[in-house]
């Protein structure tokens, strides 16, 4: 059988990732193509900014990218493969926060996957204008730059020749291999970034020599030999409020932490899972990731039930260590038969975050271009990123507001038809003041 081609199209936030996904979704180029899309944030609108089009969209929406796709793209991906004659091509359109080698190394480091899918390529759109704001504090700005095959260099209308000029050479440096094309509004030939014939893993593998190496989404695994009885799993306080865990029984000779074992645990960790208040109970069998809610000081306490003896592996989102995490039994501390700490292969700047704001009341034009106009003004530097759709007074339109620093604009769009109308807006940046952003939304009200 004829292996399925993947684009995976990328670039930082604002680069024209959703004008170009727009463009491939409604001309004809004679391809079916099956979307595939994540966007950091806490308000998954992009799906809401893509025009209708015949090809199914499947949204993402369970955080950054490269801590949770893995799991989210094979399990999708294998979705897919039931409606095998609904498409032709897959594209996988990444958040602007990602770096995108985790989703490439998909196609290499799952056998299933190796053998339906072939990464044809990545395309990363390179915003001409504010580029230069992130290249050099960014890893992933710079690594999506040195894993394209195709590099778009957009929005050139917004930038002097020579300052163009300037900017290919240094891209070029960082990525000689790679075919670079010029646009405006991401307004390339739809053939030359979905047909680029094939994703060149020797200059990945000389980019990031540990491009092969699976990356983790949970920092450790257990394994524990329990008995059929009620277990305590205890921590104190920690770095973050919540901590995702998940329970798998294995067989009597595995360990959490071996390659196989933990690939498994990667599929079952997308899931959506559930959450666990303080002193509450989750079954070890069933199987699925669940969050524990850890806010407040003080010591926390969880019931784990064990359905039946035999050997579990524990997989948990932070190293036990950062909460004093054990596992007990009648006020003793039980002993892992074996455990195995995953170093993520990335980090991220903890400063930039995504405010999202749900308004239900229509809003006052006038009363949003000036707060907004003001904002942009002062704040754009660290505002990397804005999209809204848009509940205006008096208006029988959905409208789409984007911005890019302190650049912005704004569009009527299709009509709320059934739809109740609402205006969400989500902001992506560095030091993002939430109540700040909220009450000043929230003043534009009619």
């Amino acid at each position: 059988m004829k292996k399925i081609p993947v684009t995976v199209l990328t670039g930082f936030l604002g680069s024209g990732k959703t004008t170009l996904l727009n463009r491939i979704l409604t001309e004809h180029h004679g391809k079916r193509i099956a979307v595939i899309e994540n966007e950091f944030g806490e308000i998954g609108i992009d799906q809401a900014l893509v025009i209708n089009a015949d090809e199914e969209v499947f949204e993402m929406n369970n955080g950054c990218i490269c801590c949770t796709v893995r799991g989210d793209l094979i399990r999708i991906l294998s979705n897919l493969m039931k409606r095998r004659e609904k498409f032709d091509h897959v594209l996988v359109e990444t958040t602007g926060m990602a770096d995108p080698g985790p989703v490439a190394q998909t196609f290499f480091v799952d056998d299933e996957l190796r053998q339906l899918f072939v990464l044809d390529g990545i395309v990363t759109l390179v915003d001409a204008k504010h580029v230069h704001l992130h290249i050099e504090d960014s890893s992933e700005c710079r690594e999506q730059i040195a894993f394209a095959d195709v590099l778009v260099l957009n929005k050139t209308d917004l930038v002097g020749a020579d300052d163009l000029a300037a900017l290919e050479r240094r891209i070029g440096s960082m990525n000689a291999m790679a075919k670079i094309l010029r646009a405006r509004q991401a307004d390339v030939p739809i053939a030359e970034v979905l047909d680029v014939g094939g994703f060149d893993l020797d200059r990945a593998l000389a980019a990031k020599p540990t491009f092969l190496m699976p990356e983790y989404p949970f920092e450790w695994a257990g394994t524990f030999d329990v008995e059929e009885t009620s277990y305590e799993l205890i921590l104190a306080d920690g770095p973050d409020p919540t901590m995702r865990v998940l329970a798998l029984y294995l067989a009597d000779d595995e360990c959490a932490g071996d390659a196989s074992t933990a690939e498994r645990a990667v599929r079952v960790w997308s899931e959506p899972g559930s959450e666990l208040a303080e002193s509450k109970s989750m079954d070890l069998g069933v199987g699925q990731p669940v969050t524990l809610g850890l806010a407040g000081t003080g010591t926390k306490r969880f019931e784990l039930r064990a359905p039946r003896a035999g050997r579990v592996g524990l997989y948990t989102q932070h190293l036990p260590e950062e909460f004093a995490m054990r596992l007990q039994l009648s006020g003793r501390e039980v002993p892992y038969v074996a455990e195995q700490a995953f170093e993520a292969g990335h980090t991220h700047d903890p400063e930039i975050t995504s405010v999202a704001v749900h308004l239900e009341g229509p809003l006052d034009g006038k009363k949003l271009n000036a707060w907004l106009s003001e904002l942009l003004r002062e704040m754009g530097a660290d505002i990397f990123r804005t999209k809204g759709i848009l509940y205006l007074e008096g208006e029988a339109n959905r409208f789409v507001f984007q911005g890019v620093h302190m650049l912005f604009d704004g569009r009527a769009d299709r009509p709320w038809g059934e739809e109740p109308p609402a205006s969400d807006l989500v902001f992506i940046g560095r030091n993002l003041d939430r109540e700040a952003l909220t009450r000043g939304f929230e003043r534009c009200l009619a």
